[in-house]
């Protein structure tokens, strides 16, 4: 167990955050605005030896993180699901801002920690861009079928038809532009790797962008195994004793929209791939 007293747990909302550490050998919580002047008023109760540490909370977390690397103060952000069951584990009740930056300095403490990079600027964009595109994609999607709906009743209303088809139109061509830009930016940036993924057969080019801004170019993960289980792709195994023997299944735990990707990615490899058409027969025959 690492000194808790070096540690700052730091739980981020969208416009607070709680922070528990150890001042003069003191415990020491407060609640700040998140904003630029929170930022300085925790900075001016921290030293160089403090290690933050806050959960993966969206993008509420991000503009705190940088500011205290900027600072040359030690970052680490974990999973937020981590933190949940460690406070399962510790038979935790009472759930609270104050108590949950608590909880995290508690974890911090007792775990090894991966230090915190900030992103680069075009990796931000990337990840905006994506997410815009997942926004624009299930407009579309849930525009299409109440279209569908409407249709079914025999009654749709024409200039009602009108202003949805228009609407849809709009969307295809703002994910046209969305796909051109992330489509520049990858090449401008990642121009090897890009063409090495979308060199693999079944692999398009909005599967290559989503592996590259999900792992950050591939520099993300030492192996192929935390890259599987971070997306949710890795086997779980259900087994107890001699009478229990689940059937094995991929976790599912992790990143859905990738895994839709590569799903796509699958059957188009199971028809022009022949070592994946193989194996496909093997594991379904």
């Amino acid at each position: 167990m690492t000194n808790l007293n070096n540690f700052a747990g730091i739980d981020v909302s969208k416009e607070f955050f709680d922070v528990h550490f150890y001042l003069q050998g003191k415990p020491l919580s407060q609640h700040l605005p998140n904003n630029p002047k929170g930022f300085k008023q925790l900075v001016q109760k921290l030293s160089i030896e403090n290690h933050c540490v806050m959960e993966a909370t969206g993008p509420y977390y991000l503009r705190l993180a940088c500011f205290l690397v900027e600072q040359g103060i030690k970052v680490s952000v974990v999973n937020p699901l981590v933190i949940k069951r460690y406070s399962q584990m510790r038979l935790i009740r009472s759930k609270t801002d104050k108590a949950d930056a608590k909880m995290i300095a508690e974890y911090a403490s007792q775990h090894v920690l991966i230090l915190w990079e900030a992103p680069k600027d075009y990796m931000v964009q990337l990840q905006q861009l994506e997410a815009l595109t997942d926004g624009y994609v299930s407009s579309k999607l849930a525009l299409g079928n109440q279209l569908k709906s409407f249709e079914v009743t025999g009654k749709m209303d024409a200039e009602t038809k009108r202003f949805m088809k228009k609407e849809l139109r709009h969307l295809d061509g703002q994910l046209k532009l969305l796909m051109d830009k992330m489509d520049s930016l990858v090449k401008q940036h990642f121009k090897e790797l890009y063409e090495n993924l979308t060199s693999i057969p079944g692999v398009g080019k909005k599967t290559a962008i989503g592996l590259i801004v999900l792992s950050n170019g591939f520099t993300k993960f030492k192996e192929y195994r935390q890259l599987s289980s971070y997306v949710g792709l890795c086997p779980r195994v259900y087994e107890s004793g001699t009478s229990i023997k689940g059937k094995g299944r991929i976790c599912k735990m992790g990143m859905s929209r990738i895994r839709k990707l590569l799903y796509l990615c699958s059957w188009s490899a199971v028809k022009t791939n022949r070592a994946c058409k193989q194996m496909y027969d093997r594991l379904v025959g």
